[in-house]
């Protein structure tokens, strides 16, 4: 974080200062809700969660360097105390982004908001000093620490934002104010919570209406409920896709041997070529969209294809690829799902597995509300469409309707298998993977399915494959 005084900080969030001997003792490092994470010169945000209270390590944290705490109540050590630690985290982030001079770029969608957060931020790092969300810490408390971790340093500022209703995406625009909104798609996830796609555009949108006159709004031109959104703005409009009208598109779009993406990148400025180094087609579109922000802050064709073609993975779970030395592939793609990352994902397994067996250990979807069964259920009859060798269904109700999809569209009923959970699916696995073979993992985050590929990739490295 930019340095303030803690008499700066006090004033700027409305608190009161308790066993403070130096009002003017600075915070030079990062705010940090984790008693783990605090380094000399952090500022300890304390909250209360349903199992933890953050006001408990009060004294640990000032111990291992921390400045202060930011609390609801005196904790007998240096603190700022507020109503509302939530609220004050946003009015110091609110400040500290006014302060800093950096561009602020935002993004949200339905699916691949992170992935397209990562390579943003990999292609704007290449030409000033950028700082972006880590994992998925999207929400009113990640976005403000990802704000607070810019220095005076900081050039760009990438900001993953997430909605689970109306109004979230606006109350995060309010906090850090961006210059440049991307909205990558509108799809199903959350429809349960929004009650249909719709709602969620309306919540989407919410970040164009935030921008600048000066500003950019990106949008997806192959989304109609996306490039609707152009008249939602007073900003420019830039548009993204495989569509002849967008600004910036691509063409020539095919996948390697590995299942990799390749593909002719036009921009306003020039065209170039693109070989990624992630798996599956639909990062295209992921990769056009960092384009089209990476073209606006200036940067050529060519520059901008150099830092794709170079991109990798910053966030974990997600198409993570190993290579078993047994000559066996895992794909963990476990962090989260909904039907449009899920069919993605299967997408990717079939041309990663040409020539080669494939599985596809998939769990529940999550928030799909009245749409659940009938999702899950075309999710299944696509993996056999895909010519998935074996569809493994983890977990309750919602994997039966997985299996199901897959047993009904199949020929021979031999195309899936429906197990309790991860650690049957591990033991499956264990005595019918092959050399050669290819297996996706992928379920919503709460299903916990990254266990099955942990303990495959340890069962190549010759450790345990007990997920218990």
């Amino acid at each position: 974080m930019i340095a303030l005084s803690l008499a700066e900080i006090a004033a700027v969030v409305g608190g009161q200062t308790h066993d403070i001997p130096d009002p003017s003792a600075q915070v030079t490092g990062p705010v940090v809700r984790d008693s783990r994470e605090v380094v000399p010169g952090s500022l300890f945000a304390a909250f209360v969660g349903a199992r933890v209270d953050g006001h408990d390590y009060a004294p640990q944290v000032v111990e291992a360097g921390a400045v202060a705490v930011l609390a609801s109540r005196p904790v007998g050590v240096p603190a700022i105390v507020v109503d509302d630690v939530q609220t004050a985290l946003g009015a110091l982030a609110r400040h500290v982004v006014r302060r800093l001079g950096a561009t602020l770029v935002a993004l949200t969608g339905s699916a691949g908001k992170t992935s397209t957060k990562d390579l943003i931020a990999q292609v704007l790092g290449r030409k000033a000093p950028t700082v972006y969300t880590p994992g998925s810490l999207n929400n009113e408390i990640g976005l403000p620490l990802t704000a607070l971790s810019a220095t005076e340093e900081t050039k760009f500022l990438v900001l993953e934002m997430g909605a689970r209703g109306i109004g979230h995406i606006r109350y995060l625009a309010e906090l850090t104010p961006p210059r440049i909104g991307l909205v990558l798609n509108v799809g199903t996830a959350h429809l349960g919570e929004f009650g249909g796609r719709e709602q969620i555009a309306q919540a989407k949108g919410e970040l164009v209406e935030a921008l600048p006159e000066d500003g950019a709004a990106i949008l997806n031109a192959d989304d109609p409920l996306v490039r609707a959104m152009a008249s939602r703005t007073k900003a420019k409009v830039v548009l993204f896709g495989e569509s002849a009208e967008a600004d910036v598109r691509a063409e020539n779009v095919r996948l390697t041997d590995s299942g990799q993406p390749a593909f002719r990148l036009h921009t306003p400025s020039g065209a170039s070529d693109v070989t990624m180094r992630l798996y599956g087609e639909h990062h295209v579109s992921n990769a056009l969209a960092a384009a089209a922000v990476a073209h606006e802050l200036g940067m050529s064709a060519e520059e901008i294809a150099l830092a794709l073609s170079e991109a990798g993975t910053l966030s974990r779970w997600r198409m993570e690829v190993t290579e078993r030395p047994d000559g066996v592939t895992i794909v963990n793609d476990a962090y989260n799902a909904n039907p449009e990352s899920v069919r993605a994902a299967l997408r990717a397994l079939a041309a990663m597995g040409k020539g080669r067996r494939t599985w596809a250990v998939l769990g529940k979807m999550a928030e799909l509300g009245d749409e659940a069964l009938a999702e899950h259920d075309a999710v299944g009859r696509l993996a056999v469409r895909l010519n998935v060798s074996k569809l493994v269904a983890v977990g309750g109700v919602e994997a039966s309707w997985l299996q199901l999809g897959a047993y009904n569209e199949g020929s021979w009923g031999e195309e899936s298998v429906h197990v309790s959970d991860a650690q049957a699916a591990i033991d499956l696995l264990r005595s019918e993977l092959r050399p050669g073979d290819v297996v996706l993992v992928k379920a919503s985050r709460s299903v916990g399915l990254e266990s099955v590929a942990q303990a495959l990739v340890e069962a190549g490295a010759g450790r345990g494959v007990d997920a218990r």
